[in-house]
């Protein structure tokens, strides 16, 4: 896929971006950030813990079995993804449960299949995740989700919400199992520290793409302390409502406010000048 050639002009009292080349409004291919986005999210990570257990221990296809099947799935998703020129919810949706499944499955491979302990893979991924940063600030001189127009900026862009997904999974594992503090306290703990980084951003005092992205990160073992806390047994510390009974409830509620959004138009976001 080319670049897209751009220039800005005026719409009313709007200033937004046009392709030269065809003459169409130029829109964001991701989602503006408003608080169904965030809803989402949070149901997304949460379906991505429980789907993750659910497909490769309930029925039984194993870890490595499943992190293929998915990681197929989540290629042909992004397939879809890359081909839209403007954000539509339930492709770009679709894609970031599935990207939230692959990303627990990485972190399970690495501490089942290989062996390695929380620490170590909290802090491999959070480099690779401010190697990514770097890499795309260093080539495109903005981490802006707002200006997602280019095939590269969306590979950026994906590339780190896989590794925020990867990231979480291990930091949430490692406090909730590996500290010993459980999956309630851990959620709750976690939605303090989302709570603090939207203290920061509303005061002023946090920019808003480092509070985005902090926030994309806390969200993902929120969700899945929570979504561990509903579907694990009584005796592990959870509600017991298992894995089928709890990614349901999330699938469903993630389709409801997926169609809200694609009735209202609701995150879709033109390329401001």
């Amino acid at each position: 896929m080319g670049q897209t050639t751009a220039q800005q002009v005026s719409d009313g009292n709007a200033h937004s971006m046009i392709d030269t080349t065809t003459g169409e409004t130029i829109y964001n291919r991701v989602p503006q950030v408003t608080w169904d986005f965030w809803l989402v999210k949070l149901l997304a990570v949460t379906v991505g813990e429980t789907a993750a257990d659910l497909i490769a221990s309930n029925l039984g296809m194993g870890l490595t079995n499943t992190s293929l099947i998915m990681s197929v799935f989540l290629a042909i998703a992004l397939v879809f993804q890359f081909q839209q020129q403007k954000y539509v919810p339930w492709i770009y949706w679709s894609t970031v449960v599935l990207v939230s499944v692959v990303g627990t499955l990485i972190t399970d491979n690495f501490i089942d299949n290989l062996g390695w302990s929380f620490t170590p893979i909290t802090l491999m991924f959070a480099a690779a995740l401010a190697t990514t940063f770097a890499v795309w600030y260093a080539v495109e001189k903005t981490l802006s989700i707002h200006s997602i127009y280019t095939f590269r900026r969306e590979a950026f862009y994906w590339l780190a919400i896989l590794f925020t997904f990867a990231l979480g999974t291990s930091a949430g594992d490692q406090l909730a199992e590996g500290l010993g503090a459980g999956y309630l306290l851990s959620g709750i703990m976690y939605a303090a520290v989302i709570a603090v980084i939207a203290g920061l951003f509303y005061s002023g005092k946090m920019n808003g793409i480092l509070a985005f992205w902090l926030a994309y990160i806390v969200t993902r073992p929120m969700g899945a302390s929570f979504g561990d806390y509903l579907s694990q047994p009584v005796a592990n510390g959870g509600l017991g409502l298992g894995t089928v009974v709890t990614s349901l409830i999330f699938f469903a509620a993630i389709a409801a406010t997926i169609m809200y959004m694609t009735r209202s138009k609701d995150g879709l976001e033109r390329i401001p000048e």
